[in-house]
């Protein structure tokens, strides 16, 4: 809806939270474009969203991250160890009580799930996943991930943004700042999350970065998911199209004598975004258009899971229109007895519950996503990704929990330009620590630049007198994982 609120001495459009959390976000996309109606346009404006070349020819166009929030148990779902299994209540050797966020008890704690092998690869997984068990053969698992800290938010920051200051631009923001969008109707770089994670809006910053590569964060609980979209009905378009005409005039006159304040161009830029995606998003986002056996094939007819369903196939329907990079945070699950999981994954208490309702959440989506791109040969250039922030103690918090482990973790990958049904690195015996083949974020991050054409080391932006990058001064690309 259009309405009104007075910035100095113009009233302009008052969609103060999208142009805050979107608007800055697409910031000076398109200015090129937006001044292609007048005669005297400045040709030497570029539109900083272009399609770019990458570095070198690559498969992956889009990316898809599963962010699995409060951080999975490596040891419950991917990273199978008899031996723990075995020793069961005996003593750790090398638990150090300190390394989660509170206090382990040092004595080994076995998994309450039944494990199989599937696949022709044989891959181990446990039973909270049923559908995707079925892909293994699709998936390349990282069992030797790491990072350094060891609470929610900086480990989330570290997993995004290469290390855990706030301030830094997240992969998505890099991406689109490497790549550019290949849609100008709809952002580049698209959040969608249920309750928002700790860390907040800093995982998916633009940092440093032009505005311009600010993720859109959507609710995606609700239908209409992008607050205040829709034109004041009271407006026709010719209306609204002068009225934008009017302010794009008046604020580009205040802007040119400000050229060293990006942020401008990027408002300005942004009520012409808001205005394309009046079109372009409500048709994205409006799931009436797929097939019943669609809906039934992500779950959305299921309350454990219609949530994460929603978000699952939404992502694809982004994907599938030309969106870079969209990140799925995963909400709150619904136990086995219908109680709601407030925490998803963190399971401090009683892990066989938290672990049983994040499963029931999130496994029929995620598989069907897999089932769903790979159907509609979408899978050949989008990678999707499965992992939360760091891993779990090998070692018991309480009777029956798991405190938060950085040492060692599992994320796979799947699809365009990653070997499936690979393992590589290992966790010790037990899933304590990282032990083989040691992949930290930015080595992780060094390769999906890669896979999308870019050059980890060449991808930069000067900042406060010298040049960033996502992998600061690390990375390193995981050469024997790619096809």
């Amino acid at each position: 809806m259009f309405n009104f609120y007075t910035h100095g001495e113009l009233a302009l459009p008052a969609r103060r939270r999208f142009l805050q959390e979107a608007g800055l976000g697409f910031g000076s996309l398109a200015l090129a474009s937006m001044l292609q109606g007048e005669s005297k346009a400045d040709s030497s404006i570029i539109d900083p969203l272009a399609l770019k070349s990458p570095h070198f020819p690559s498969k992956v166009k889009s990316i898809i991250w599963l962010f699995m929030t409060g951080a999975p148990s490596q040891v419950d779902t991917w990273d199978y160890k008899p031996e723990l299994q075995k020793r069961d209540g005996e003593p750790l050797s090398g638990a150090d009580p300190k390394t989660g966020f509170f206090t382990t008890s040092g004595k080994c704690l076995k998994s309450p799930f039944k494990w199989e092998q599937h696949g022709e690869s044989g891959s181990w997984v446990s039973d909270l996943f049923p559908h995707l068990s079925k892909h293994v053969d699709k998936m390349c698992f990282l069992h030797s991930m790491y990072l350094r800290q060891n609470n929610h938010a900086p480990a989330s920051l570290e997993l995004m943004c290469g290390t855990n200051r706030p301030g830094l631009p997240a992969l998505g923001a890099w991406m689109t700042y490497g790549l550019g969008s290949q849609n100008s109707n709809l952002p580049a770089y698209v959040v969608l999350h249920d309750t928002r994670p700790r860390g907040d809006d800093q995982i998916w910053s633009a940092g440093f970065l032009p505005k311009t590569y600010q993720a859109l964060a959507l609710d995606a609980r609700r239908k209409e998911a992008i607050d205040n979209l829709s034109r004041d009905i009271k407006h026709s378009d010719a209306q609204q199209r002068s009225q934008l005409d009017l302010i794009r005039q008046l604020n580009q006159e205040h802007a040119a004598g400000r050229p060293t304040q990006a942020d401008l161009a990027a408002r300005i830029n942004s009520y012409e975004l808001a205005y394309r995606m009046q079109m372009a998003a409500p048709e994205t986002l409006d799931l009436s258009q797929e097939t019943e056996a669609t809906h039934r094939l992500y779950g959305l007819d299921k309350p454990e899971c219609a949530t994460f369903a929603r978000q699952c196939l939404l992502s694809r329907r982004l994907v599938e229109r030309g969106v870079r990079f969209v990140q799925i945070f995963a909400g709150k699950g619904v136990a086995g007895d219908g109680s709601v999981n407030d925490v998803p994954w963190d399971c401090h208490t009683d892990l066989e519950v938290n672990h049983r309702s994040c499963g029931l959440h999130t496994d029929q989506p995620a598989a069907a996503l897999l089932t769903d791109l790979q159907s509609r040969g979408l899978l050949d250039s989008t990678l999707v990704i499965w992992g939360g922030e760091f891993g779990r103690t090998s070692d018991s918090q309480g009777a029956k929990g798991r405190d938060h482990n950085p040492n060692g973790f599992t994320i796979w990958l799947s699809g365009a330009g990653v070997q499936g049904g690979l393992h590589y690195g290992s966790t010790d015996p037990f899933g304590y620590k990282a032990v083989e083949k040691k992949v930290h974020v930015n080595d992780l991050h060094a390769t999906l630049l890669h896979l999308l054409g870019l050059d980890h080391t060449k991808l930069t932006h000067r900042f406060n007198g010298r040049d960033f990058r996502l992998t600061d001064v690390g990375g390193e690309v995981l050469s024997e994982i790619l096809t």
